[in-house]
């Protein structure tokens, strides 16, 4: 070893340094000094960026001013803390910057007793304020979607998540409808009042306009918006398919101001409700379709039992009668013989026209198959009502049918079954009600049944 490492001993000259005069100016945080009266005596550089005022105008202001109004009760809750001796190091509020825009502020503080002032380094948070929302939005409408039994379920629970996000003191949906291309509102909330009467002319062409356009209204705090227009935000409804709708928000309070950054997040969501009603359509759309008939639209065997089960369950309770009717178009077979399948199938829609005219909005007619029919008549008094509803249903499916330029003539045959008198339960009813239409068919001089 030796060698003399003599250097190595020696100790090393430290290096004072003098920040600059402008240090201060070069942090990105605001620092911020408050008397004890509350009034800003002096604000670093980066407060013109944070709170969007030159510092020489916020010296001399009470800092309570510059608090977003929900915010200024907890504020001042916080202050007394702080001036009692707490030293707050992660308080949060919001402030109202310059141009109206919203800051979120991550604040510490503390008192100097000796100097009689509040020393205080706040934080810009409001980027990651605003992502939190978005995944908070997202999660929330995601759920919301899954659990909501409807759509009018699942824009009130929009609403709400909305509400907690911007100022929305009344909450609009309107949506396109698929089929007729109509504009629906299928959702209107006010705070204060209700919210069923139909909207205001200024609203509604905010909504057309949002929708035949695709763009976002206002547009900016300037150009097409109007001070008088601030207090409104419409957004579209997008999906890859194009524009089904538009959310619109209305803010009562008049200074009510939305920005461009609130523009932004309600596009957000509404990107995700755009989504989950194109979802919700579809489950419906499919669950439509297993439960009607493709060729009459009428319900399906599947649902019309579901139906007399729910109707049976109630006469039960109310100790009642109701009657199914069943029906079979006699001959049909020589129509589709001697017309063709095309024939036979617009002469069968015409059938269910016909019949789903001719009952009450309470009834049921259903599809079975080919050509039987099923009507469910509920809360019948008398079992001669029901014969009555037979007899005009067999007059009228019993007229000519002009069908592809020829008239057609069609008889039903229609067997009655009453409960609880031809049975207790779904299975009696139909036994008895075809051993009864069968006899109709029998009874025909001349006719042998289908």
């Amino acid at each position: 070893m030796g060698r003399d490492f003599k250097w190595f001993e020696r100790p090393m000259e430290e290096k004072s340094y003098a920040p600059p005069s402008n240090f201060m100016d070069l942090l990105l945080d605001a620092v911020c000094v408050v008397s004890r009266e509350g009034r800003f005596v002096f604000v670093s550089a980066a407060g013109r960026d944070i709170f969007g005022y030159a510092p020489e105008e916020m010296i001399g202001k009470p800092v309570i001013g510059f608090v977003h109004p929900e915010d200024r009760a907890k504020t001042l809750d916080a202050v007394s803390e702080i001036v009692g001796g707490r030293r707050m190091l992660h308080f949060e509020n919001r402030y109202i910057r310059k141009d109206g825009t919203v800051a979120n502020i991550l604040w510490s503080a503390r008192w100097s007793e000796a100097d009689a002032l509040r020393v205080a380094v706040a934080r810009d948070i409001t980027e990651r304020k605003r992502s939190e929302s978005k995944q908070t939005a997202m999660y929330a409408i995601s759920e919301a979607a899954n659990a909501a039994e409807n759509l009018p379920a699942l824009f009130q629970c929009i609403h709400g998540i909305v509400r907690s996000l911007l100022p929305a003191d009344d909450f609009t949906v309107a949506l396109l409808n698929p089929a007729s291309d109509e504009l629906t509102f299928a959702y209107r909330a006010h705070r204060r009042h209700s919210a069923d009467r139909e909207p205001s002319a200024e609203l509604g062409l905010l909504v057309e306009t949002v929708i035949r356009t695709g763009r976002s209204l206002p547009s900016s705090p300037s150009g097409e918006c109007t001070p008088d227009r601030r207090n409104r935000l419409a957004v579209p409804l997008e999906t890859p398919g194009g524009v089904i709708g538009a959310l619109a928000l209305q803010a009562d309070a008049p200074d009510a101001y939305y920005s461009e950054d609130d523009k932004e997040l309600l596009q957000f969501v509404s990107l995700q409700v755009a989504a989950a009603v194109e979802r919700k359509r579809t489950h419906d759309r499919l669950q439509y379709l297993a439960q009607h008939d493709q060729l009459t639209d009428l319900p399906n065997r599947a649902l019309f039992q579901d139906r007399l089960q729910g109707a049976l369950a109630r006469a039960r309770r109310r100790q009642g009668r109701l009657a199914l009717l069943l029906l079979d178009m006699d001959k049909f077979k020589d129509v589709n013989d001697t017309f063709g399948h095309i024939t036979g199938d617009d002469l069968l829609r015409e059938v269910a026209v016909r019949l789903k005219a001719s009952i009450r909005a309470s009834d049921t007619v259903g599809r079975l198959g080919g050509d039987e029919f099923v009507v469910l008549l509920e809360d019948v008094a008398r079992a001669e009502d029901a014969a009555m509803v037979a007899g005009k249903l067999l007059e009228i499916l019993s007229r000519g049918y002009d069908v592809h330029g020829r008239t057609l003539q069609i008889i039903p045959s229609i067997g009655i079954a009453i409960f609880p008198e031809d049975g207790e339960n779904d299975e009696e009813l139909f036994r008895s009600a075809d051993s009864s239409m069968y006899a109709v068919k029998k009874g025909r001089s001349g006719e042998s049944p289908d």
